[in-house]
């Protein structure tokens, strides 16, 4: 696994894409770094944090061109999760899709993670 992934808005990410780079959004910048997921994690996160919301991207970041900006800390369960302590370069983006809400009202990721 080489990927981890961050939920965000439409809008959110098409302005990072203009500016060339993400910042984070409002929670993110909040905290002081960008939260991210890792495969086995993201989809609790969309559950608990975006449920019900239909304008969503998945965007797969390669953590390995992050450098030390990128901790693994525990948070939600006990579980390390990881956080960016910097901007996001969109040139360590490897994929961003869009995220389906399925019929269930969950977000479908059957076709996204790797």
């Amino acid at each position: 696994m080489t990927h981890i992934y961050k939920i965000v808005s439409q809008s959110e990410w098409r302005a990072a894409e203009a500016a060339g780079v993400f910042s984070g959004a409002a929670v993110d910048l909040a905290d002081g770094f960008i939260h991210f997921s890792a495969a086995d994690q993201v989809e609790e996160t969309a559950a608990k944090y975006f449920a019900g919301q239909t304008d969503l991207l998945l965007v797969a970041v390669d953590f390995t061109k992050l450098g030390e900006a990128l901790r693994w800390e525990v948070s939600r369960g006990g579980a390390p999760f990881p956080h960016l302590y910097a901007s996001l370069p969109l040139e360590s983006v490897a994929r961003v899709d869009l995220l389906p809400l399925g019929a269930d009202g969950r977000h479908d990721f059957s076709a996204l993670l790797e």
